[in-house]
């Protein structure tokens, strides 16, 4: 298997598998310290559940940066 092919394979996968590679792949890259690593380990999952129970709702990244660029650019 190419790196392409391993591309394709991991983006087809659901959200929160895609999620747990990324992480292992930043760590592999940047090794960080363990209490902050826990920390915002904890907080994701946190965002997370809040998102799953419907407690918060996620907003497209263009919404956001659009709303940015009204409030601080015009």
């Amino acid at each position: 298997m190419n790196t392409q092919e391993l591309i394709t394979e991991v983006m087809s996968l659901p959200v929160e598998d895609r999620a747990l590679i990324v992480d292992y792949l930043l760590k592999s890259l940047n090794h960080g310290e363990p209490d902050i690593e826990k920390t915002w380990a904890e907080e994701a999952q946190r965002q997370l559940e809040e998102l799953r129970s419907g407690k918060v709702r996620a907003i497209p990244g263009d919404v956001v940066l659009n709303n940015l660029r009204k409030r601080f650019y015009q």
